[in-house]
Order: structure tokens, then sequence, then C-alpha cells
């Protein structure tokens, strides 16, 4: 099948000799985006050719995310971070092959960026929004990466911002009440808008020994 692009980043890039050697849980690219049989031939050791293959994607388990991939010559070294891809089956140490494939990790709450979907065309062809990471026999690699996105861990303490906004709300729905002694001021206050007016009222006395005002008469 031709690769597609996975709603989570990938958890691991490797090499089958056969589509059938892929193991559970892996997928491999078998056709190109022209829909050329993505047999890799023989650079990478294995005597019938190689297809890549990719785990991972929205069901993948939690983990590690592949965030760069290098295809390298035999006689490059091993760059730091970076871990040899898995092969399947995997070949018979010092055996010759004049392509490495490597593969950087890391965990999802340290990675800004990873890899999304690989893909393979003819050497020729440019993918749009996809980085070409190397040539292997009559095929061009490419990679698209994309943000990393992390959910909010439970029980984080909310902003100072959001803190405020949230007795705001709460003030506006009445969640913040008044005592008595404001009730009481409010309605005088009232009143007295209300006599000011020209409206005739008949406003009873009231006292209130909590604010010092006793009843008074004319």
């Amino acid at each position: 099948m031709a690769a597609t692009e996975a709603a989570a980043p990938l958890s691991g890039v490797g090499l089958a000799a056969t589509p059938e050697a892929a193991p559970a849980g892996w997928t491999a690219i078998t056709a190109s985006v022209e829909g050329a049989a993505a047999n890799l031939g023989k650079g990478f050791g294995h005597k019938g050719g190689a297809f890549l293959c990719v785990s991972g994607g929205a069901e993948a388990a939690p983990g590690p995310v592949v965030t760069d991939v290098l295809v390298l010559s035999e006689r490059s070294p091993q760059p730091p971070g970076y871990t040899r891809a898995p092969e399947f089956p995997e070949l018979r140490p010092g055996l010759s092959r004049k392509k490495r494939l490597y593969v950087k990790l890391s965990p999802p709450a340290a990675a800004a960026t990873a890899v999304f979907a690989l893909q393979l065309s003819s050497r020729s062809k440019a993918l749009p929004h996809h980085m070409k990471i190397g040539e292997v026999g009559n095929f061009a690699i490419w990679c698209k990466k994309g943000p990393v996105v992390r959910a909010p861990a439970e029980g984080q303490p909310l902003s100072a911002g959001l803190k405020q906004l949230s007795l705001s709300d709460q003030s506006a729905r009445g969640g913040v009440r008044r005592g008595p002694e404001h009730e009481a001021l409010a309605d005088s206050s009232i009143y007295g808008l209300s006599a000011g007016s020209g409206a005739r009222l008949e406003a009873k006395p009231f006292s209130s020994p909590s604010l010092g005002l006793m009843p008074c008469f004319n």
C-alpha cells in the first residue's frame, strides 16, 4: 500500500525484506506516490530487496515518537542521538550494505515536531510539504513533519487570568452574596431616589442597631 498521513506521529520506522515480514503493528509501504512497486532494491543488504515499514498513528500505545529519519552511506558514522532502524528479519552482523537507515526517537513531552508520514517517489519528483531525507535505488524518500500536540496535564493549576475570569463569572451569576447591612443601605438609597423624583411615597421607619441607626419621628 502507498503511505498515508497518520493522525498521530509515527512511533517507529524500519525495513522489511518482504511486506509480509513486517510484524504486527507495522505497515509496509509497498507503492510509491506514482504507483510503482516500492522495492528499495539491495542497497540495505537484503537479497530480495527491502521495503520501508512504519508503526504508530492514533491507535499506537503511548511511547516515544519519531522526530527525524536519515539515510546515510555505510561509511558515515552513526549520528549522536540516532539509532539504527530495525530490520525484519534482522540481517547477519557484518553483512555488506550500501545504505543505512537511522531514526531519532524522543518522548512526546520533549518533542516540538515529529514525523507523521513517509513517502516514496521517483528521484525526479518533488513532493510539496515534505522533506527529502535521501535516495535509495530508484526512489527518493520523503518525510512529512508536524507539531506535536500535547493535552494539558490533569490537575494543572489555573493561571491568574483564568482565576480572575472564574471569579468575575461567579459574581455576574449572583455567586457573591450581600449581607443584611448592604441590603438596608441599598433600600434606603432607592427610597431617596424615588422621593426626589416627585413620586408620593410612604416610607416605613426602620432601625439597624449594627449600623447605629434608630427610628426618627418628626
